[in-house]
């Protein structure tokens, strides 16, 4: 009897299905990558998922039993969607059940993070969609608690192999080892140049919300699209002086080349696992982009303390909830339909973009 082996070496060193069933796998052109879905996947309080799952027409239920939730895919598997789970160890597992299962050939897809974030008022306003150009991990660190720091210390974080905060010279194998990601520069122009002029939604809460962050001219403006750096940690953390440590930590991590805007929770594991299976030849770590919206501020106003601004800011009642997952969806949205409608174009190069 000859037993047909279920999965075959591929010259990439990756693993994929048998020829007998290379005609059932699915090759997306688009992977998009979410964090939080709180009910249903469709009809109920949106999460992040669910307007790309309804509009997008992600009818298809795939189930994923090694991840936090199962993929969904269009009808002809040009575009799927996955749910991580909140935090960078939900979002590593997820994706590498993801790309380790031989029934998706993910070597050409294009993956696109989308999801809600806390914004630096130093930087833009509520509901405006930042493109990631560096995301720097904010959880591998040595730390000592606050009420122990010693005199001259701006902070209790303390890089890895460090002594000190921000101790140059900086360790050579930081970017190895996950501390920081710099996203492909021309994927991040062209996605930023395709979608600037996106309309997004502005209301009269987000607006009495933006005219209390007084002495913070973009945080006052209306929303819009731009290009920043991403703070990735699982601790959600709020206020003044960590937003100083925020900066100051991508600062140190990019060599002073990245500007912290946002704040978010998972995506330095997304972006372990997609690094890893760049070197499995199961995905290309350098067809990635990070799109990040503006749910709240991540700090108080003048006049408020960290406490009180933070207890307004619950999921499901930011500021901004609604308008940030739609922002996510009408920015990102535009990449993903330009990525598939043009894939011939797209598929075997990177898009360039355009010259000023």
């Amino acid at each position: 009897m000859i037993i047909r082996p279920l999965l075959g070496l591929t010259l990439l060193g990756g693993f994929l299905p048998s020829a007998h069933a290379a005609a059932d796998l699915i090759r997306p052109k688009v992977v998009v990558v979410t964090m939080f879905e709180p009910g249903a996947d469709t009809g109920d309080t949106p999460g992040e998922f669910q307007f790309w799952v309804e509009r997008e027409h992600l009818d298809r239920v795939i189930p994923l039993p090694a991840a936090s939730h199962d993929v969904r895919a269009n009808a002809n598997g040009s575009v799927i969607g996955l749910v991580t789970g909140v935090g960078n160890t939900n979002a590593a597992a997820s994706i590498m059940a993801l790309g380790c299962d031989p029934r998706f050939d993910l070597r050409q897809s294009y993956w696109l993070v989308a999801g809600i974030a806390g914004i630096d008022p130093a930087d833009a306003s509520l509901g405006s969609a930042v493109w990631a150009d560096y995301v720097v991990d904010g959880d591998l660190a040595h730390e000592i608690d606050a009420r122990e720091i010693p005199d001259g210390w701006p902070s209790g974080y303390v890089p890895l192999g460090k002594s000190r905060p921000y101790e140059q010279p900086r360790r050579t194998e930081d970017y190895a080892a996950g501390q920081f990601y710099q996203l492909d520069p021309g994927l991040v122009q062209w996605a930023w140049q395709l979608t600037r002029d996106t309309p997004l939604i502005d209301n009269e809460q987000m607006q009495k919300r933006r005219a209390t962050y007084t002495g913070s001219p973009n945080a006052q403006r209306p929303p819009f699209v731009m290009i920043g750096a991403n703070l990735a940690g699982s601790t959600y953390w709020h206020g003044k002086l960590l937003n100083q440590w925020a900066n100051a930590w991508v600062g140190y991590y990019t060599d002073g080349k990245g500007n912290y805007v946002t704040t978010a929770m998972e995506d330095s594991g997304t972006l372990r696992s997609l690094t890893y299976l760049g070197r499995a030849g199961r995905a290309d770590p350098k067809r990635v982009l990070v799109l990040r919206t503006a749910s709240n501020y991540d700090m108080q106003w003048p006049g408020a303390t960290a406490a009180e601004s933070m207890s307004g800011e619950q999921l499901g009642i930011y500021s901004a909830y609604l308008p940030s997952l739609e922002a996510a969806y009408r920015v990102g949205s535009r990449v993903v339909h330009e990525l598939v409608a043009n894939w011939s174009r797209y598929s075997d190069h990177l898009p360039e973009a355009p010259q000023p």
